[in-house]
Formats: structure tokens, C-alpha cells, sequence
């Protein structure tokens, strides 16, 4: 029986256009009978997070309203769905923030995350714009909701969301077991694909960025060796047969094109931004190396879940800093500077 009483508010973060980041309170609706109220216990700061403040857009997604910020989130069940869907009260969850758009015929049906109008939490590339769930208490559909297993730690479990998203480009790297693989830019992503790939049987992995933390946390997870990103020659010797690129800027699809081996696979999931790059496309038609997109992830989450919980997939150095949410303007401080964080955790009981 749910005897939970939902109060009028609870604090979360707020973009609000660019520069302007807030932790306010906001009201809190009556969750719909599909939805269950959840106690977010952690959040993960990304990078999409990190645009909506800095820039007042991520991409095409221009903010035009204060919008909740967050989609990388675990919490604990505090009503479950009044229609009987989803999980009990009390069960620990993560979050699978998507939720598909019509047009079926468009994309392959395996393949969701492709398809048009998809919606995202706390994202605004519709309007009115789709809150996220950085805050207390959120209201989430029980379709996006994934039971965690009681061994694996909500801290832990923080990372579930980017994780999947590292195991998606790696599965669009069509097999890695055996073969050598550069991964270029290791942010959270980056580093998080490395895990993936040492988990995945990579024979050898060579990890790139501009700067020493991300190389330390890179070489914690699984890279066998580090490279800086200034390195062109040591990138280009490299000859990988896969390569991940997750710095998501002109220069490092540059060093991925240019670290491939002649007839390799470049997997692309670093996000660009829009509008055209330039990039030596002769190389890659040269060498006959296969470009690959990677966007977000589909039920890929479930084995995430699964390897952190039996602990084939080791992530603990990703996760560097852990603010409450009072400190959370501190977070995002702190989750810009990619010399010095990895993931950066908001804790929203502290």
C-alpha cells in the first residue's frame, strides 16, 4: 500500500538560460498513474548538463525556459505507479531517460534510440522542454525504471546511464575481443569505454587526452598505455584496429581517423557540434576505415546493471568528486574543469 505524502516542494537544479544555474525549489505535481515517485539519492553531471548552463544550449537544444537539469539518476522508489506498473516502494532503481518518438517506419525497430521526436530528461530539443530528474523527488514513467540488485551500491550505480552509453559504442565497434583499440578523449565516457573494452576482451588499449587525470583514471580501468593528445606521431603509430572517439571536437576525430589502422573501424561518439567540420575525410576514404555514429544507448542499461552488480565492469576511479546538492553550483564548477574530475556525483540526501 502506498502511504507516501508527496510535499508541495523539493530542491533541485535549475538552468535557467546561459551563466545562470540556480538550486531552488520547485513544485512538485502529483505524479500520473503510470508514474512512480522516486527519492533520487545520486546524480551524474554530463557534459550535456554542463552546456545547458554554460552555453544556454547543448547543441541544437536551445534552452527557452528554466528547465530542471539532470537524466543521470538512482534513487529509491517512494510510491510506486497507482496503475500497478513498475517497481514496489522501497526498491532501489536506475533511470533509462529516453522515451522513443512515433515514426517507427523511420528507424529500425531495434533500435529506438534513433528514432524521431525521442525525448530525453532534462533535455530541450522540444518545447515545452522535458524536465529532468536532478532533484528530490521525481516523477518518472515506471517504463524507465530499472531494478537494481541489492549488491550493487546506489554510489556505484550512479554510473549506470554513461555507462550505457560507453557500452553502446562499443557494440557499434562490432567486436573487440582479441584486437587493439585507441580511445581518444577520456572524460567520463572515454575512461567508462575503457572499462567496456578491458571487460569486452580488448588485447590492447591505448588511451589519449590533453591532460594527466583523465590518463591516471584511463590507466585505472583497464588502458594499457596513455598517450597526450599533442602526440600526433605516438597517436598516428598506434595503428588501432577500432578506435573510440569521445572527445567530441574536430581534433580528436582527427586523431582518430589518423591512430586507425588502414581498413579499421572508427566509432564516433563524442557529439560534434553542429554544422560542418573540417576533418581530413581523404585519410579515412584512403584507408577504407569505417565511420560509425553512436547515440545514447537502448536495453543495453540491463547489462550494465548486471556487470556492475557482479563486478566484471570495474568503474569506481571514474567517479572522482561527490557534492551534496546545497554545494551543487560547487559540482558543476568542479565537473567543468577536465584537468582535474572525472564524474562528478551530486548527492541529493546529504
Amino acid at each position: 500500500m502506498n502511504t507516501f505524502e508527496l510535499p508541495p516542494s523539493a530542491p533541485a537544479v535549475v538552468a535557467h538560460g546561459k551563466d545562470d544555474l540556480r538550486i531552488e525549489d520547485v513544485p512538485l505535481a502529483a505524479p500520473a498513474a503510470d508514474q512512480a515517485v522516486v527519492e533520487i539519492a545520486y546524480g551524474g553531471i554530463c557534459g550535456s548538463d554542463l552546456h545547458y548552463w554554460l552555453h544556454g544550449a547543448a547543441g541544437e537544444s536551445i534552452l527557452k525556459d528554466p528547465m530542471v537539469l539532470g537524466h543521470e539518476v538512482v534513487g529509491v522508489v517512494a510510491h510506486a505507479a497507482d496503475d500497478g506498473t513498475g517497481p514496489a516502494a522501497g526498491t532501489p532503481v536506475a533511470v533509462h531517460p529516453a522515451t522513443p518518438g512515433p515514426g517507427a517506419a523511420r528507424y529500425p525497430a531495434d533500435r529506438p534510440n534513433l528514432s524521431p521526436g525521442c525525448t530525453y530528461l532534462g533535455s530541450a530539443a522540444r518545447h515545452p522542454h522535458t524536465d529532468g530528474a536532478f532533484l528530490r523527488y521525481a516523477n518518472l514513467p515506471s517504463r524507465m525504471l530499472r531494478v537494481l540488485p541489492p549488491e550493487l551500491p546506489l554510489r556505484r550505480a550512479a554510473i549506470v546511464e554513461p555507462a550505457s552509453v560507453a557500452w553502446h559504442a562499443v557494440s557499434r565497434a562490432g567486436g573487440v575481443n582479441g584486437k587493439s583499440v585507441l580511445v581518444v578523449g577520456c572524460g567520463p565516457i572515454g575512461t567508462l569505454a575503457v572499462a567496456v573494452l578491458k571487460r569486452a576482451g580488448a588485447a590492447h588499449i591505448t588511451a589519449v587526452d590533453m591532460f594527466d587525470k583523465p590518463l591516471e583514471i584511463a590507466a585505472a580501468v583497464g588502458a594499457d598505455a596513455v598517450l597526450k593528445a599533442d602526440d600526433a606521431e605516438a597517436i598516428a603509430a598506434v595503428e588501432a584496429d577500432v578506435v573510440i572517439e569521445s572527445s567530441g571536437n574536430r581534433f580528436g576525430l582527427a586523431s582518430a581517423i589518423n591512430g586507425a589502422v588502414r581498413g579499421g573501424r572508427v566509432v564516433m561518439v563524442g557529439l560534434l557540434p553542429s554544422g560542418p567540420q573540417p576533418v581530413a575525410i581523404s585519410l579515412a576514404i584512403t584507408r577504407e576505415l569505417e565511420l560509425v555514429g553512436s547515440f545514447r544507448f537502448n536495453d543495453e542499461i540491463d547489462e550494465v546493471i548486471a556487470a556492475l552488480a557482479d563486478g566484471s565492469l570495474a568503474v569506481d576511479p571514474v567517479i572522482t568528486h561527490e557534492f551534496p546538492l546545497s554545494r551543487g553550483l560547487e559540482a558543476f564548477e568542479t565537473a567543468r574543469n577536465s584537468a582535474i574530475s572525472g564524474k562528478v556525483l551530486l548527492n541529493f540526501g546529504a
